[in-house]
């Protein structure tokens, strides 16, 4: 198994740009594919982003396509989401999960959040 911890949020002003980590402990990282997820106050999580376990494949919600871009490293044990263009719609906390290898998308690891906050 792996234990995730975000991290990178914060306060931007719209049209900003924010880059969000998520290390990742144990050998068996690279095995994963892994995923972004947010969820605002008073409404269901939902979506973000995709990276397949050698990070050759991605997969955007089309609410950030074209403006997200997720990426791993490895060797270094990350994940990473770089937001730019970022609207007062992006406001959530943000969360970084591993995907089940047996049951395609379930989400079997989860970190605990990061607040992003995107002032008008």
């Amino acid at each position: 198994q792996v234990q995730l911890v975000e991290s990178g949020g914060g306060l931007v002003q719209a049209g900003g740009s924010l880059r969000l980590s998520c290390a990742a402990s144990g050998r068996t990282f690279s095995s994963y594919a892994m995923g972004w997820f947010r969820q605002a106050p008073g409404k269901e999580r939902e979506f973000v982003a995709h990276i397949s376990w050698s990070g050759g494949s991605t997969y955007y919600a089309n609410s950030v396509k074209g403006r997200f871009t997720i990426s791993r490293d490895n060797a270094k044990n990350t994940v990473y989401l770089q937001m730019k263009r970022l609207k007062p719609e992006d406001t959530a906390v943000y969360y970084c999960a591993a995907e089940s290898a047996t049951a395609p998308g379930r989400y079997d690891y989860w970190g605990q959040g990061t607040q992003v906050t995107v002032s008008s």
